[in-house]
């Protein structure tokens, strides 16, 4: 019964006229064009691009929700209109510094900057005006009052609505001469004994090189070997103290000189730090990079500064997992745990994660840069692809370098800025810039910047969704630049909902226009359980349900929307709405069918009554023309080649153009699919000395063999073979003996002297279809066949006892109906036999 008056009220709701103003427009707008009519609810409306809300009591039967942009528009009072806007509130925007801290004792003083301090705000747009205002809080929410702003602005709020861009425009400058802390974290195990000695020699040639970048400058030093744990190092007690000729007890992390701008100190602790010792290869450098980054007080972050943490090993890492090895399970907490610059838990949790890494460099803004050998450079610069703000470059094997690959990599860092964001899922950041040229591209990152430079990044920030969590619809986010400590909070409000739902001039429990049998909202009732039509007059209980039965007005369950929202629901059938143009119809039993929102070619529904016409929302094409509006010619005449063949016998002719056919190694082109640069024409010839010389397999991997034949070309090993449309390649993929697959692309280029090259380009790794388990299959099938005739075996006794009750139950039934008493024999005769004269009559 609730269900039928749900529909009857949606019935009522849905009813839609369109109200055409002809002097405002040549011709009629489709209703089908109009994705607000068929929204019933305020909120639903406003979540709808460029829609508006009617909340006017007495508007009649005519759809509440509108595009006030598209004419002829619902008549609605402006003062009953709901449709927010886009709002933007500069709450804090203090102007960008032209210069850094000075360093003035123990205290910071700030220079100029490029505009006139001030702190705005108000709205920007819109007649709305923010609450609450205030700045953002802690190191992410722009500068202190006198301090190096180097983000601008520092806190807006924003009120958006769904699927509707707002633009806002971040800018980001360098300050000049802007503070450094450089702490070197370093791996001090036994084959690091040599870069020790070298980074004590270099300290004071590196403290004078970043002095010459920075006149604020600090530098600390750190040190880490492993676990002391087996298996990483050994717990033999003698191997304890000293684990190898001139090594101290092993130890996690320590660390030796916190960030101080008496930067002699550094080759001092250097020169005094002792190597130590372990047993495998990789080293704990996580654990001590986790405490490097979280440990602010202990090695003396500021909270204004550039923070580097070189990270200098020559050996792998030890990750989240590896810590169960020698019986730790405790995972990282990713929080500080120091005592007497000591790392105290090192034997207590896990090593951390690469994410864990990622996220606490992240919030505390630092730039890790790792220093490693040529052997683990190419580790390592994977690595730093999945830690924001991080780079990865090749130490010498004695760290001869470590004071030009610091100074490069600090270029490298701050001559590069990127644009980042913690927006949650539901909304989606877009960035924009011209970065130092005249074009503007959609990118988030800009490099080759020098101190002064000002980036304008226009970010278009987007609501994708409203969150069914209320509470989420309120979100704070920050845009920020990687590595630097300042970024812009955004205060956003999401307009998923209307105020009139909840109060308000049309908002009214048990309404008299709802006749006190629903609640008022937006201008529609809402009516009580066992209520239904649009005044809530109808009650289910006057009807009967055969009356209910009658409203049959949508094709299936699936929808709740009556007569495709282009029509009235009247006794069960469907009226659809007329139409200003009388050659337009809607038609159709659930008025699901049109004359008139076909495809179109020129802005000419069917491509014109020549082509096709329209029917049911398809359209149906004359002879002698195709395609989805009927605009593509059905003739194949200019798809013949010049040797006759259609498409050259390797594509198909559609709307008079050719489509090549697309093969697993083959692909034709041109016109008339005449062309074929992939074809395999020397890729047979050339196989068997690409297979020999790539990967040592094929006829010829004996390598005298290979040497022999194969003088022609060397290939080019490459990560993924791409033609090269300019040289005119060729490609080539065959499978070896493995069933492994091996691309190669080649071409030949003709010398001066007239000599052929002939240049080939292999792929660097074979692509192996993965190995398959044929015992599990096979145990497989068996169990499947095994538990199907189970199955088949139930369903079979299930059947069978269902059939005999059935029978039963059709006995007794047949019993229970017999006309003779189940008392007596029927087929027993009395002894005696009496019979009636008909015609004595009792004389």
């Amino acid at each position: 019964m609730i269900r039928y008056s749900i529909l009857l009220l949606a019935s009522v709701l849905l009813s839609n006229f369109v109200v055409i103003n002809s002097q405002n427009l040549d011709k009629p707008v489709p209703l089908t064009q109009n994705p607000c009519t068929s929204k019933t609810s305020c909120s639903t409306c406003i979540q709808t691009q460029k829609c508006a809300w009617c909340m006017q009591p007495d508007f009649g039967e005519r759809p509440r929700c509108f595009q006030p942009d598209l004419r002829p528009a619902t008549p609605c009072p402006e003062e009953f209109v709901v449709n927010p806007d886009n709002e933007e509130f500069l709450y804090k925007a203090l102007a960008l510094s032209r210069a850094g801290y000075e360093l003035t004792g123990g205290g910071m003083a700030s220079g100029g900057s490029y505009e006139g301090e001030g702190h705005a705000s108000g709205s920007m747009s819109g007649s709305g005006s923010a609450s609450g205002g205030g700045s953002a809080s802690g190191s992410a929410s722009g500068s202190a009052s006198g301090g190096v702003v180097q983000v601008s602005p520092q806190h807006v709020g924003l009120k958006l609505r769904v699927n509707e861009k707002h633009s806002m425009t971040v800018r980001y400058a360098q300050a000049e001469d802007y503070p450094v802390d450089l702490y070197y974290l370093m791996d001090l195990s036994k084959s690091m004994e040599d870069d020790k000695d070298k980074l004590s020699f270099l300290g004071n040639l590196l403290s004078d090189t970043m002095r010459n970048i920075t006149s604020n400058f600090r530098l600390g030093f750190g040190s880490f070997v492993d676990k002391v744990l087996m298996p990483y190092v050994s717990t033999v007690p003698k191997k304890l103290q000293t684990p190898c000729d001139g090594c101290e007890a092993p130890y996690g992390y320590k660390n030796h000189m916190s960030l101080s701008v008496d930067t002699n100190r550094f080759a001092e602790n250097v020169k005094n730090a002792h190597v130590s010792g372990n047993l495998d290869a990789p080293e704990g450098g996580f654990d001590a990079i986790m405490q490097a980054v979280v440990c602010k007080d202990n090695i003396g972050w500021r909270e204004r500064a550039r923070r580097l943490l070189v990270f200098s090993t020559d050996a792998g890492f030890h990750y989240a997992g590896d810590g169960k090895l020698g019986g730790v399970i405790t995972p990282n907490d990713g929080v500080c745990h120091m005592a007497n610059d000591m790392y105290t838990h090192s034997t207590i949790q896990d090593y951390p994660s690469i994410s864990q890494i990622n996220l606490k460099v992240k919030e505390n803004a630092i730039n890790i840069i790792f220093a490693v050998t040529q052997t683990q450079h190419e580790v390592y610069r994977e690595l730093s692809k999945h830690i924001e703000g991080s780079s990865s470059a090749v130490l010498s094997e004695d760290s001869s370098n470590v004071v030009e690959l610091v100074r490069d990599e600090y270029n490298k860092i701050t001559s590069s800025v990127e644009m980042k964001d913690t927006a949650s899922g539901s909304v989606k950041v877009t960035y924009w810039s011209k970065c130092l040229g005249d074009t503007r591209i959609q990118t988030s990152k800009c490099d080759g910047l020098k101190v002064g430079d000002v980036v304008a990044f226009e970010t278009e920030i987007i609501v994708t969704s409203c969150p069914a969590d209320l509470k989420d619809r309120n979100q704070t986010f920050q845009i920020y630049p990687v590595g630097v400590g300042e970024a812009l909070t955004v205060d956003l409000t999401m307009l998923c909902s209307c105020d009139c739902e909840t109060s308000g001039p049309t908002f009214e429990v048990d309404s008299t226009i709802c006749k006190g049998s629903g609640t008022l909202t937006c201008g529609i009732c809402d009516c009580h359980d066992g209520f239904f039509g649009r005044n809530c007059e109808c009650n289910n209980k006057d009807l009967g349900e055969s009356s209910l039965d009658a409203f049959k007005c949508r094709p299936d369950n699936t929808t709740d929307v009556e007569c495709s929202g282009r029509g009235n629901c009247v006794c069960g059938q469907c009226h659809c709405n007329p139409r200003e143009n009388p050659e337009e119809m809607i038609t159709g039993q659930f008025c699901e069918c049109d004359n008139f929102s076909c495809d179109r070619h020129n802005s000419i529904l069917c491509s014109g009554p020549d082509h096709g016409y329209c029917d049911c929302g398809t359209c149906k094409c004359h002879e002698g023309w195709e395609g989805p509006a009927c605009e593509c010619s059905s003739s194949v005449d200019t798809c013949r080649a010049p040797n006759g063949e259609i498409c050259s016998g390797h594509g198909t002719c559609r709307c008079g153009r050719c489509e090549c056919d697309i093969k697993e190694d083959v692909r034709y082109s041109g016109k008339y699919c005449e062309k074929c640069p992939t074809c395999p024409e020397r890729c047979e010839e050339l196989k068997a000395c690409v297979e020999c010389q790539m990967y040592k397999k094929g006829p010829l991997k004996d390598p005298e063999d290979c040497a022999k034949n194969c003088t022609l070309f060397t290939p080019i090993s490459v990560e993924q073979v791409e033609l090269d449309d300019e040289k005119d390649e060729h490609f080539c993929q065959f499978y070896d003996e493995d069933e492994c697959r091996y691309k190669f692309v080649y071409n030949e280029t003709v010398e001066k002297n007239g000599t052929v090259t002939l240049h080939v380009r292999a792929q660097e790794n074979l692509e192996c279809p993965p190995k398959v388990f044929l015992l599990g299959i096979i145990l497989g099938v068996i169990a499947a066949i095994v538990l199907i005739g189970m199955a088949m075996l139930l369903l079979w006794k299930l059947l069978t006892t269902i059939h005999d009750r059935r029978e039963f139950a059709r006995f007794e039934k047949e019993r229970m109906m017999a006309k003779w008493d189940t008392g007596e024999n029927p087929i027993y005769k009395q002894a005696t036999s009496t019979f009636k004269n008909p015609t004595y009559a009792g004389k």
